[in-house]
């Protein structure tokens, strides 16, 4: 059976260049890749890949999460187990996890066993949380709601 998470956003606060969720991003792609799954992240834009590009750079040596952007290391048995990708550009590579920062439900979502989803905190961007929430279901998926870590 396939599965969405759904983060609940609890503030909008900002850590350095990043949002809440992206900043919630990079630890669940951390975490789900030292669990040994392959992750594609969906950006909304190319500048929010580059940035979380950039935040996983930053991590320490001993941290380091393998990633790239799409379209680099590309190849029948190449690219990083973590793929940035944005609307305009995403490798057909298979991935264990999708990690949604899309406003819309994509038809790729249903490749995925496995989604990770986010309820901002913004009230203005709920209702396309749960559009998101609604078409997940339409469409065979499990459901679950989930509170950030404490600790990240």
């Amino acid at each position: 059976m396939k599965h969405a998470t759904f983060y609940l956003m609890e503030s909008n606060l900002h850590n350095k260049a990043l949002s809440a969720i992206e900043t919630l991003v990079c630890y669940l792609a951390a975490t789900h890749w030292r669990a040994g799954k392959s992750i594609l992240i969906a950006c909304e834009t190319e500048q929010q890949a580059i940035r979380l590009d950039e935040a996983l750079w930053q991590n320490p040596a001993n941290s380091f999460i393998p990633h790239n952007l799409a379209g680099e290391g590309e190849g029948p048995r190449y690219g990083a187990p973590v793929e940035l990708s944005w609307l305009q550009y995403r490798s057909n590579l298979p991935r264990d996890l999708l990690i949604n920062l899309l406003l819309y439900f994509t038809n790729f979502s249903t490749d995925f066993n496995e989604v990770i989803d986010f309820v901002p905190y913004k009230e203005c961007q709920k209702q396309l949380a749960r559009d998101r929430y609604k078409a997940y279901r339409s469409v065979g998926f499990q459901l679950n709601m989930a509170k950030p870590p404490q600790t990240m």
